[in-house]
């Protein structure tokens, strides 16, 4: 059974929509409008991969920080601290092992 989620608010400029969700894995849309919109530094004890659908964006996970565009992808660690900036607007499509229940409760 195909199951919608609504696109919410995330930071400043960034709306997060959950696609899919088990209890093992989740795959989520995050959609940056604005040159310069932040996904904040923040970690979770989630691994989690991160595809460029599209835009281009600055990551710095872990004190590395590097540019990426679409068609590139990552892994984050679990407990990796990280973020990113919005160089040109675009999409990433972010998969978190285990689930993010998180998103699923609240706007966190």
């Amino acid at each position: 059974m195909i199951k919608k989620f609504p696109e919410v608010p995330a930071d400043p400029g960034v709306t997060r929509q959950v696609l899919s969700d088990s209890p093992e894995l989740m795959v989520v849309a995050f959609r940056f409008q604005t040159e310069g919109a932040e996904g904040k530094l923040h970690n979770h004890p989630h691994v989690q991969s991160t595809y460029v659908e599209s835009g281009r964006f600055s990551f710095t996970v872990a004190e590395e920080t590097f540019e990426v565009a679409r068609g590139d992808s990552f892994v984050i660690p679990s407990n990796a601290v990280h973020g990113c900036k919005c160089l040109q607007p675009g999409t990433l499509i972010d998969t978190f092992t285990p689930r993010r229940d998180d998103f699923l409760t609240s706007n966190s």
